[in-house]
């Protein structure tokens, strides 16, 4: 693995320096207003401040040269002339300014026609075997889809790859990646939640070889990839080369929701062409597939796009193209490997028998990853299976792997504005909703992962004409939902957690507001009578918390089942009932019925129609439209 942050050259003496001609390259870049330019603030990272001045995003006091250097651009870049005549080590790094900020260097020296005899020329070793290591020709962006089950990478990933000249797609695999991310400790637990939200880590940018990338995703996390070739020039291809290098001398406070692994990406797109202003389309947060959706609307800029399937998503299409014999097969192949010798499994034509000991081998490499207590064993079977196939010479023919979704830039924007009207208690209201991101179980499920939802920062407000009172009748700080199907070779769980407020009827109150907070466990499995259908249970509980209620709380647990069905590709259905027993706090029950059905008009707007049953007689009806941006 290359770090971008190498191992510490030999400190040299300082030398002499022409302090005439520093004097003249300091007042021609004055003259030039130099430390006003967008370039100078792309490499330093500045961003205005609302009333005024600058500050930088970068947080490392290695990655400035002047004391003030985060917050004013002038005086950053005379201590960066100066320090190009000194062979003092700098940066994390611990290299000479001229190797360590070698994009500023080649930015300035152009700019101000330096005559580099006139300073001390530094060979900058280090950067240019790295740079040859690279052997760059081109820059591929590749988006991981979601991982519910890892709260960093909820909502995708994205980072770059380097693609070496002569490159072929069999070893495309063997090419360094260009990847930003948080430093947290293996034990951060649920506090990772809350220093990811408040910047409480340090993110870093690295170079690690996309083999083990596609590990991670693909085999590990069984994330499915998308990559996207970006027609950058030769030379925006070094200008990114050498501000990525820079960057190894800096960290960044880590947000997860805005300065983000995406976010930073686009910075160093920006720095290979200043024309492009990505990052400034992203004021309150960033997510993965907004920024994928943002380059395919840079005029010529994506150019090829390739699948590359997770090991989950080949097993399963791969199995259906078995019959329930050659099924049952592999499934005992698996377990027992004597089932290879079986008259069962040798009555199958050399082609079949091929083909389940590939699917077999797929999934045995499968779990030795995702049950590391038995790895071993799974590794022995597996070695058992290759060495059956490898006496069949037979070659089936597997198939395309289609992809279960269409790629992120396809779906609908992340944020989304409703107006609504409906009943509520035999009285008419009108409503406007409004959702900083990102997508639930009802959306356009076009770019999406099926079966997951992340809604965050949600709030709708309404008008009961009747008693003609405005209250926000729900609020939400964080829904998520993951329904995980499980069949006879897949058991993960499905699971779910929602914080928000909700607006209960309960004794005497029509409407009050109540704090909620709930989670569940439960499991899913798939069907397709129509397109597809996912069938979900869970056991689960609550804690409420109103003034509705005598003791003002109540908490209780209970279970929910429901089917969410995909009728046609803009049609969907989602029914669910949820029994609650509370016997801590006001003791009480509830049963609450759910049926919401979402038609999309097109790929940024849908209509919707729900129908809610909830406590004591509670009933609602109402009709929305969705529309996101």
């Amino acid at each position: 693995m290359l770090i971008l942050s190498c191992l510490p050259a030999t400190a040299m003496a300082s030398e002499q320096i022409d302090q005439t001609y520093l004097t003249d390259l300091i007042r021609r870049a004055s003259e030039a207003h130099l430390a006003e330019d967008r370039y100078w603030h792309l490499l330093l990272h500045y961003r205005k401040n609302p009333i005024s001045g600058y500050t930088s995003e970068a947080d490392d006091p290695g990655f400035f040269l002047a004391s003030d250097g985060k917050t004013d651009p002038k005086a950053e870049l005379e201590a960066t002339l100066t320090q190009f005549f000194s062979r003092e080590l700098v940066g994390r790094s611990r290299q000479p300014a001229q190797c360590a900020f070698i994009a500023r260097y080649t930015w300035l020296k152009a700019t101000l026609s330096i005559d580099d005899g006139r300073l001390f020329p530094e060979p900058c070793e280090r950067f240019h075997n790295w740079y040859a290591e690279m052997n760059p020709q081109s820059i591929t962006l590749i988006f991981p889809s979601a991982y519910m089950n890892n709260p960093s990478s909820m909502f995708g990933h994205t980072l770059l790859r380097v693609d070496r000249k002569g490159q072929t797609e069999q070893t495309r695999i063997l090419a360094y990646t260009i990847n930003y991310a948080a430093d947290v400790p293996a034990d951060a637990g649920m506090a990772f939640a809350i220093k990811g939200l408040a910047g409480g880590y340090k993110g870093f940018f690295s170079t690690i070889p996309y083999y083990m990338k596609v590990q991670e995703y693909r085999d590990i996390e069984n994330r499915d990839i998308w990559e996207y070739r970006l027609n950058l020039t030769d030379e925006q291809v070094r200008r990114l080369l050498m501000h990525a290098w820079e960057l190894g001398n800096a960290y960044f406070d880590y947000f997860f929701l805005k300065e983000n692994c995406s976010y930073h990406l686009l910075s160093l797109l920006e720095a290979a062409n200043p024309d492009w202003h990505l990052t400034d389309q992203f004021l309150f947060w960033t997510v993965p597939a907004d920024t994928v959706r943002l380059l395919t609307r840079q005029s010529g800029l994506i150019g090829e796009i390739v699948y590359r399937p997770a090991r989950s998503t080949q097993i399963k299409q791969k199995r259906e193209r078995l019959s329930d014999e050659e099924q049952a097969q592999m499934r005992r192949i698996t377990k027992d490997i004597g089932a290879i010798k079986s008259e069962a499994f040798t009555q199958f034509q050399p082609e079949r028998q091929a083909f389940v000991l590939d699917l077999a081998s797929d999934y045995l490499r499968y779990k030795a990853v995702s049950d590391a207590d038995h790895a071993a064993e799974y590794k022995d079977r597996n070695r058992a299976v290759l060495t059956a196939r490898s006496a069949i010479r037979a070659k089936p023919d597997e198939g395309k792997i289609i992809p279960p979704t269409d790629p992120p830039e396809q779906g609908h924007r992340t944020s989304r504005v409703g107006v609504a009207g409906g009943w509520r208690n035999n009285e008419f209201f009108e409503e406007v909703n409004l959702r900083a991101g990102y997508h639930d179980l009802l959306d356009p499920q076009q770019g999406y992962q099926p079966g997951a939802q992340i809604e965050l920062l949600s709030v709708a407000v309404r008008h009961y004409e009747r008693s003609e009172q405005v209250r926000v009748e729900r609020a939400t700080l964080a829904n998520i939902v993951s329904l995980s199907p499980m069949d006879s070779l897949f058991k993960s769980p499905s699971w779910k957690i929602n914080i928000g407020m909700d607006s209960v009827r309960h004794g005497e109150c029509r409407y009050c507001s109540a704090g909620v907070a709930s989670g569940g466990i439960g499991a899913a499995v798939e069907t397709h009578l129509t397109r597809r259908e996912i069938f979900f249970a869970f056991a689960e509980a609550e804690s409420t918390y109103s003034r509705a209620y005598e003791e003002n709380y109540r908490i209780g647990a209970g279970g929910s089942v429901g089917v969410m069905a995909t009728v046609t590709e803009r049609w969907k259905i989602l029914l669910s009932s949820t029994y609650l027993k509370y016997p801590v706090g006001e003791k009480s029950d509830v049963w609450r019925v759910s049926f919401g059905q979402r038609y999309t008009v097109q790929r940024n707007l849908a209509l919707r129609m729900e129908f809610n049953h909830r406590d004591y007689h509670d009933n609602e009806a109402l009709f929305t439209v969705h529309m996101y941006f």
